[in-house]
Formats: structure tokens, sequence, C-alpha cells
């Protein structure tokens, strides 16, 4: 039924394929701080679960799916956050499509070009009138925003840190959209690595918190699974009665909520040790621990290393316009290894 666009994939070399990796030092996952791996986190997480005889979903949300793992994830990003109110998802990915049911008729969001696939699929479906603006553009945001008066609410949409770049957000940015509306912003990146306290450039850059809506999951640094949104209690409030992506789908499991809290514990409890590693592979690439390298043959370069049982993303299009590799800096990863590798790339 498919098989002349499968082949023809295959000969463009875009064929994806799930793999099976094993026993490999691992540069690609977003994993950057190692919690995934972490056995302390996971055993706290299991017997609190087993404390609170929860452990499957149940139900959406709205239903009875909502429980005390997830009241306890809530109350500890409220804090650690400053923000008033919270929201646990059940992905990335459905987060970013509940946000754009915060546009309605009459509305504009405008969008960095580089935003996450997500976001582009869930600007698709929204009322409200989308723009994008060339990434991380200030000039071409304020060309793009001109009339936004005629406006009756205006979002400005950016990641704050990009995942296919490994660049940040720029501050004037940030601050712009303040003047005209209000901010989302997508830390599923950012948070874990930026920041006083790592929890994002909402950190770094003090962000307002009553004119800001911030994503973040936490399947990349908090080692787990989900994401949530944090905002006002007015705009959560609505997330909760219209967000289609909230209401008609299953609630996040316990456990793995469970493990994003106590993830988030061994941040607050063993910051400076976080921030000292993290700060060692900043000297490498200074926005994130993404390191992009552009190059050619990227899947033959990612196999050659394999053979080292050492395994990095190798990025195609259309996920990016040119090929790269992509090396995450986990901090439990050597490194003078990830340097290295890094360098035996870059050549």
């Amino acid at each position: 039924m498919y098989e002349k666009e499968l082949n023809l994939l295959k000969a463009k070399g875009r064929l994806r394929e799930k793999k099976l990796y094993q026993n490999v030092i691992d540069l690609a996952s977003n994993d950057y701080l190692g919690l995934a791996e972490d056995e302390e986190i996971l055993n706290k997480a299991y017997l609190k679960a087993k404390e609170l005889k929860l452990h499957g979903s149940k139900a959406s949300l709205l239903v009875n799916g909502y429980n005390l793992a997830h009241k306890m994830l809530e109350e500890k990003l409220k804090k650690l956050n400053n923000f008033e109110e919270a929201l646990i998802v059940g992905s990335g990915f459905l987060a970013n499509m509940a946000l754009f049911e915060l546009g309605r008729k009459g509305d504009l969001f405008l969008v960095d070009s580089e935003y996450h696939a997500s976001g582009i699929v869930g600007a698709k479906l929204t009322k409200a009138e989308v723009r994008f603006f060339n990434h991380n553009d200030l000039e071409d945001l304020k060309q793009k925003s001109k009339d936004y008066k005629k406006f009756k609410r205006v979002f400005v949409v950016v990641e704050g840190i990009y995942s296919m770049g490994g660049d940040k957000v720029k501050e004037e940015i940030t601050n712009f959209a303040y003047d005209i509306g209000y901010l989302i912003i997508d830390e599923a990146h950012s948070v874990g690595v930026r920041g006083k306290n790592l929890m994002g450039i909402s950190d770094e850059y003090n962000l307002n918190p009553k004119k800001t809506i911030k994503m973040g999951t936490l399947g990349k640094a908090l080692g787990s699974y989900g994401a949530y949104i944090l905002a006002n209690k007015e705009i959560i409030e609505f997330l909760i009665n219209r967000a289609k992506s909230v209401i008609y789908t299953t609630a996040l499991s316990p456990m793995d909520t469970l493990l994003g809290f106590y993830a988030l514990e061994k941040i607050e409890n063993n910051l400076n040790e976080f921030k000292e590693k993290i700060n060692l592979r900043l000297r490498l690439n200074s926005d994130s621990l993404i390191k992009i390298i552009p190059t050619k043959d990227v899947v033959k370069k990612q196999k050659e290393l394999l053979k080292e049982n050492i395994l990095v993303g190798a990025i195609r299009p259309p996920t990016t316009k040119e090929e790269i590799i992509r090396v995450i800096m986990r901090v439990n990863i050597d490194f003078e290894l990830t340097k290295n590798i890094i360098k035996r790339l870059s050549k």
C-alpha cells in the first residue's frame, strides 16, 4: 500500500527504523543529567507508588485519573518555578497541542520558525491566526507583529533551547513578547541545564510568571516521561476546560509522575554538583548540552562510532535542513571522552 513511498525514502537514505541499542556509551539521548539511570530515584518512586497504592493511570485526568502523585509534582513545580498553577500532561507533544488551544478567533500566535514539530501541528489546528518569524530574529518578529493591536490576545511562541540547533532563545525576544502580549516557552531542553536553580530559561532570564506560559517535559533532564504546563490560574483553568489533549486522553501514570518528582528533588539537593558538571561542558558549547556538528554521511559516521560502542545522533532532512551529528554532552559520561568524540567528528 505504501511500498513506493517507502522505497523512495530508502533510496534517499531517509528511511527511519526502530533500533535497539544496548551496552553503548550513550551520547544521543536527552537524558542530560543521567537521571533515567538513577537507581535511587527509581527506588523512591517505586516505594512511594506502593505506599499510595497507585501505579496505573486508570482514567482521564478529569474523570478520576488525577491522583496524589500528580498533586505532589504540581506543588513541587509551582514552588521551584514560582508559578501560580501547574497542570500535568501526558507528553510534550500533547502539551504543545494544548497550548495552541489557548488561541481563539481574533487571536494571534507568532511562532519561531524552528519551533518543535508538535507545535507546528498544533498551529494547524488553532482557530487563531498563526505567523512564523525567522529563527531568533527580533527584527523579523517586530515586522510580523506590527498590527498586533488589532488582535484580542497575542502569544509569542519560542523554545528555551532549540533541540536541533542547541541555541537558546534571545532574551530580547522574551522581553518583546511582554510588550505585545504573552510568552509561550517550550523548556523541554532547558530545564535541568540552564538557570540559577536549573529550572531553565525562565529561571535564567527571570521571566514574568504572570505573562509567561511555560511547558516542560519529564522525559529529558528529569529522566522520566510526561510533561507539564505552568501559568496563572486562569490559563490553567481554561486548558483544563478546553484543551482536548488534556480532556480526552488518559492521565500520566503515577510512576512516571513520581520519577519526575524525585528527579526534581535530586536536582534541588545536588544543585552545585550538577551545575559544576554542566558548566564544564558548556565550555564546548555555550548555550546548551546539545553539540551540533554539520557534516555529511551522518549515518555512516554513526555506524563507525557504534563499532566502538559509542552512540551519537544522526539527524537528516526533513528534521533539519542539512545533515547533522547531534552529540548530547551528558553529565554522567566522562567529559574527556565526550570532548574527544566531538573533536573527531568535527574534523
